[in-house]
């Protein structure tokens, strides 16, 4: 399949994913993922009838939705009424064109937090943002979800709405279903993925020796003009893993353990950063900025080692073990500006975030949580949840847990979003 092929005609044009029945929702929160809370945010600031997703909302809450087929621009399901009639529903979203998944997936390929996190067939949160800067709208925006149902109704109607809604507890489960809505299912993009991964490699000249003595070359160079070929490239790695297990030693100052997975990462995260520095584009790249000792320390930790190196990284950089836990769930939820939101002090407000808080509960005043602020930290009263605006512009949630304020999920363009997200993490009582 290439990139060049138009939507309808590309591989995995024809899947389709049928999920079940999902129970009734409880509490007061509906979706929880960070995918499924922005499609839900996505589906509310594009409804134009408030009281019709509204509607929908509480239909999809009562489990009114039957299973729902997912397929490349298209949602379908059976929502049945309150006296147990059901209704086809469908919702289409326009897939996107040749050209923005060319753009899509050069947006994959120049980060490599992306290119790792999808090549582990995991979402990157901020693949939404990133995209978008590179014109290619994931979410749906204004306009983007078609109703088409059975009741005859022209335009959103309560069936439709519940589906909407439905898709957002759909992508708790899966967010990879955004891809086929918008027209690649998993295993397609993947393969597209992985060549954008390998290194991109000259033909080799014929009978090239494998080296030439430096007085050789300087001849040649200057008998023709020009250097010789080079040796061809080597073979990419397909996927490193776990290097064999060392010999251990005798020495108390060296860690097997701790070694193995130090040259696992290492080299992870040289078949990364070797498949994007051979890119044609790399060269006009900025070059990234290097990590400190405690962020890095907190990145390996990310990646899950066994306890002992953990334990040995956290004193290494002279940090408890619960103060290297909170850090972890920074760095996952956020990167390094994830931890800086985690441990920076709070700082003035700017006026961007004071407009964003007034505007968030602007249409209903007694949804609005009473808020305490101490710089561009605002505390709910009353509750174990805060809101942190960050350095990026984006809202980050937190919750008290053993007398510290803990990362609760994702960040957030939108103040309420984050809030919902703490809230949420908080668990049913404070929710």
């Amino acid at each position: 399949m290439s990139w060049d092929e138009e939507p309808e005609q590309a591989a995995g044009a024809d899947t389709e994913r049928v999920f079940a029945a999902l129970p009734p929702a409880r509490g007061r929160g509906f979706a929880h993922s960070w995918w499924g809370v922005r499609w839900q945010q996505a589906v509310e600031d594009s409804a134009l009838e408030g009281a019709v997703m509204s509607a929908g909302r509480r239909t999809a809450r009562a489990g009114a939705v039957g299973a729902v087929s997912v397929r490349p621009g298209r949602l379908t399901a059976v929502v049945r009424d309150r006296d147990g009639t059901g209704r086809r529903a469908d919702v289409t979203l326009r897939r996107l064109s040749a050209d923005e998944w060319r753009r899509l997936l050069a947006v994959v390929a120049g980060e490599a937090g992306h290119l790792a996190a999808l090549l582990d067939r995991e979402m990157p949160p901020h693949l939404v943002a990133d995209a978008a800067a590179a014109g290619v709208d994931l979410l749906p925006g204004i306009g983007d979800l078609e109703p088409e149902c059975e009741c005859g109704e022209w335009d959103h109607c309560v069936h439709t709405a519940a589906l909407c809604y439905q898709a957002a507890r759909l992508l708790d489960e899966d967010p990879w279903i955004l891809l086929l809505l918008r027209g690649r299912d998993e295993g397609t993009l993947l393969r597209e993925v992985r060549a954008a991964s390998a290194p991109v490699r000259e033909p080799a000249a014929a009978q090239a020796p494998a080296g030439v003595p430096a007085a050789e070359r300087y001849a040649a160079r200057a008998a023709h003009g020009g250097d010789p070929p080079l040796p061809a490239a080597p073979e990419p790695v397909e996927r490193t893993g776990t290097p064999p297990s060392l010999v251990p030693c005798d020495s108390d100052e060296v860690d097997p353990a701790a070694l193995e997975f130090l040259a696992a990462d290492a080299a992870d995260r040289a078949r990364v950063l070797l498949a994007l520095a051979l890119r044609p584009e790399h060269a006009g790249q900025p070059v990234p900025g290097g990590y400190g000792v405690w962020q890095d320390a907190v990145r390996l930790a990310a990646a899950g080692p066994p306890q002992p190196v953990a334990a040995r990284l956290a004193r290494g950089c002279r940090r408890s073990a619960l103060e290297l836990r909170l850090a972890v769930r920074a760095w996952r939820v956020g990167g390094s500006a994830g931890l800086a939101v985690l441990e920076d002090p709070p700082a003035a407000a700017p006026p961007g975030a004071l407009a964003q808080l007034a505007a968030a509960w602007a249409d209903d005043a007694a949804e609005r949580p009473r808020l305490r602020a101490s710089g561009t930290h605002w505390t709910v009263v009353g509750e174990g949840t805060q809101l942190r605006y960050g350095a990026d512009g984006r809202w980050w949630p937190f919750r008290r847990e053993s007398g510290r304020w803990a990362p609760a999920g994702a960040p957030s363009g939108d103040p309420a979003a984050a809030l919902l997200t703490a809230r949420e993490a908080a668990g049913p009582d404070r929710a």
